[in-house]
């Protein structure tokens, strides 16, 4: 597996004395005139570095237990790709933790394919081992990317398609939860099924995944309509709405009323721009193929998410029962 860069190589960052990291430009006029006067002129970061800056101590922040955060949206929002996204930035900027992406749609989940197709394992695999002891043994069974995310994917790599239910969900996030500190957990288009809501159970953290377009929002807004109406108004607390431009055909117009709306109801709304990387379908780089505008969209979504976390007492998980 190829290591991703530092992020401090792409931020600007130096080590000054006793080790202390000093946030410098690391691109724009700004980068090129501290180079150009060999570091004389230092205007230090622009606005939009230091936003980054914050976000990216806001991931770092110090985490203590398991942390879980769901992915939700109706089919052809790009949910997959907003999924293998967030895990994706979690795991390269927490390198002390373990972040596992978790695949719980049954509607012939993609996530494996977004991170690594090669990965193997799945459910059954993870769950038929009574003596899983070892990250060794859980390592196996799921996949990885470049960032350092891993993945169990929903459908097994070979043989007839079996359909994940409940207990075989709460069987394996319970394993995983002994090796990782985050797990990101891809899920179906319906709030009702069955593992959706076994999902639900124990989120600190869900983000609503929309086009940018009226359909699209309505079936986010019902969603939260959803949450509130099953007495879920502390998870819809800890809601982000994500309007992604997956197709590139995005009215600005629309798409500003709807965030205006969302921000309106009290939920925090990002909009994510098109990114033809994102399109295809392979495996998602958000280093050397992601487009920098996309990035800084998904870090700020990371970050809002790591503060749902933060949030949350030590040691203290949110009710199982509704």
């Amino acid at each position: 597996m190829t290591a991703a860069p530092p992020p401090s190589a792409r931020a600007g960052v130096d080590v000054g004395s006793g080790g202390r990291h000093i946030r410098r430009p690391g691109r724009g006029w700004r980068h090129l005139l501290r180079v150009a006067t060999f570091g004389l002129v230092d205007l230090g970061l622009s606005a939009q570095e230091r936003q980054e800056a914050n976000d990216e101590a806001a991931i770092r922040a110090v985490l203590r237990g398991n942390y879980k955060v769901g992915v939700v949206g109706k089919g052809g929002v790009g949910k997959t790709s907003v999924a293998a996204s967030i895990g994706s930035i979690f795991a390269e900027l927490r390198r002390q933790d373990r972040v596992v992406a978790i695949d719980a749609d049954t509607a012939f989940g993609r996530l494996a394919s977004r991170i690594d197709p090669h990965a193997s394992g799945s459910y059954w695999e993870l769950t038929a081992d009574k003596n899983l002891q070892s990250f060794a043994d859980v390592r196996a069974r799921v996949g990885s990317n470049s960032a350092g995310l891993y993945v169990l994917a929903g459908e097994p790599a070979a043989g007839p398609r079996r359909v994940l239910d409940p207990a075989i969900y709460r069987e394996a996030a319970l394993r995983l939860d002994r090796h990782f500190t985050i797990s990101v957990i891809d899920c179906g288009s319906s709030m009702d099924a069955p593992v959706t809501q076994e999902v639900l159970r124990d989120l600190d953290a869900l983000v609503v995944v929309s086009s940018p377009w009226a359909d699209g929002a309505s079936a986010a807004a019902k969603t939260l309509e959803w949450l509130a109406e099953h007495g879920r108004t502390d998870l819809l607390q800890r809601t982000v709405v994500v309007l992604n431009d997956s197709d590139g055909h995005a009215d600005k117009r629309t798409r500003s009323l709807l965030a205006r709306q969302f921000h309106d109801r009290g939920q925090s709304v990002i909009e994510v721009p098109f990114d033809p990387h994102l399109r295809p379908g392979g495996v998602i780089d958000v280093n050397a193929e992601m487009a920098p505008a996309t990035r800084r969209k998904f870090l700020e979504i990371t970050a809002v998410i790591a503060r749902f976390f933060a949030a949350r007492p030590a040691g203290v998980r949110h009710p199982t029962g509704w």
